[in-house]
């Protein structure tokens, strides 16, 4: 039995490896550009206590050298003076507004209510939602745009190069590259229709003015944890031009510092990325297990037995795990050393999946103060 089902871990393995290699090379990546026109670019971010970040953040916006936009913030009741920091930090540049959120109403979760008034107060014919810990480098903006107008897409997501430093991010939040880059073809996502064929960051989600009103907006998706990957299920049923990008380190961000935050990051969204299903999350979870764990431990059972058939054959797709989670790191600009750490990785996802499950029978997770429970 043992023997059966490390054979058939292979066919799954090799699957995740060609989709990787194919997304190396076609996976969309910006590029610095030197734009024909400059359409007026609103910069939308929502903010609650990121005192830590938000500095640095107003400052490489405000450095960009797009020619036309401006950068609102809404302040979502912090209390940490997130709001005068980011004054400061603009330094009188009119460019720059900060607003006071209003409080959150019946049957909105806090970061689309958020968005919905950042909208709301905008004048871009482009919107550019992202995040208070994403950080711009010189070019980005104009990047973003060339893109947009490149592709001619009506909503863009832009996946920024994520920064671990401490061993739990190292560990766990390169995976999100991961299941994008060995689970999803970029060509597929663009040329076919189908929903599942979708992915979203909202670190950078880029919305033609017009499509977004046509999306009906955040009011639309009000109730979702994963509002990002929503619109994107959203933008595809209904017909619009849906397209991803690498942003070659132009856009990077830190999401998390330490165990806890990773952990409770997490796992506020694992359970919605799984369509809110736990025998979805509870499949995937067993479907990891067999494929980046399984074969090391038949391996050092190989070797106790002194099996060289076996022995070669559990070598064999540890290597090809090795390889999917490596081409990914590469591509993803992340640590190759830590591929070989992917059945720790695989552990630890399922500490935050227990996390999620066990929030799910007590009213939803918290995060941020507030109790996120969709609808």
């Amino acid at each position: 039995m043992s023997d059966l089902l490390l054979a058939l871990a292979f066919f799954p393995l090799l699957l995740l490896a060609l989709i990787a290699i194919l997304n190396t090379f076609t996976f969309p990546r910006l590029k610095p550009a030197a734009l024909t026109a400059a359409p007026r670019l609103a910069v939308l971010i929502p903010m609650r206590n990121e005192a830590a970040v938000i500095t640095g953040t107003v400052r490489s916006l405000l450095d960009q050298d797009y020619p036309n936009f401006e950068v609102l913030i809404l302040d979502d009741d912090s209390g940490d003076g997130s709001a005068a920091l980011a004054h400061a930090a603009a330094a009188g540049d009119v460019r720059l507004r900060v607003i006071s959120g209003q409080p959150l109403p019946a049957g909105w979760l806090g970061k689309p209510w958020a968005c919905h008034q950042l909208a709301e107060r905008a004048d871009g014919e482009i919107l550019l939602f992202t995040d208070a810990d994403v950080q711009w480098q010189p070019g980005a903006l104009s990047a973003v745009v060339a893109e947009l107008a490149t592709t001619r897409a009506d909503l863009l997501t832009v996946w920024p190069r994520q920064e671990t430093r401490s061993w739990p991010e190292r560990l766990v939040v390169p995976l999100m590259n991961f299941s994008i880059l060995a689970y999803l073809p970029a060509l597929a996502v663009h040329f076919i229709p189908w929903r599942v064929f979708a992915a979203a960051i909202g670190q950078c989600l880029v919305f033609r003015r017009a499509a977004y009103a046509q999306l009906g907006g955040h009011a639309a998706i009000r109730t979702r944890i994963t509002d990002d990957m929503a619109f994107a299920y959203v933008a595809k049923a209904r017909g619009l031009r849906f397209r991803m990008a690498d942003s070659s380190g132009l856009l990077t961000c830190r999401m998390y510092h330490d165990w806890d935050e990773v952990r409770r990051g997490y796992a506020k969204n694992i359970l919605a990325g799984h369509g809110n299903s736990l025998g979805f999350l509870a499949f995937s979870t067993v479907f990891h297990w067999w494929l980046f764990v399984w074969p090391w431990l038949f391996l050092a059972g190989a070797a106790w037995l002194r099996q060289p058939a076996a022995l070669e054959a559990a070598m064999l797709e540890i290597l090809l795990g090795l390889l999917v989670r490596a081409l990914t790191a590469a591509f993803a600009r992340q640590r190759l050393e830590d591929a070989v750490l992917m059945p720790v990785s695989v552990a630890l996802m399922t500490l935050i999946a227990a996390q999620a499950v066990a929030w799910r029978f007590r009213g939803g997770a918290q995060w941020k103060g507030r109790r996120l429970s969709e609808a």
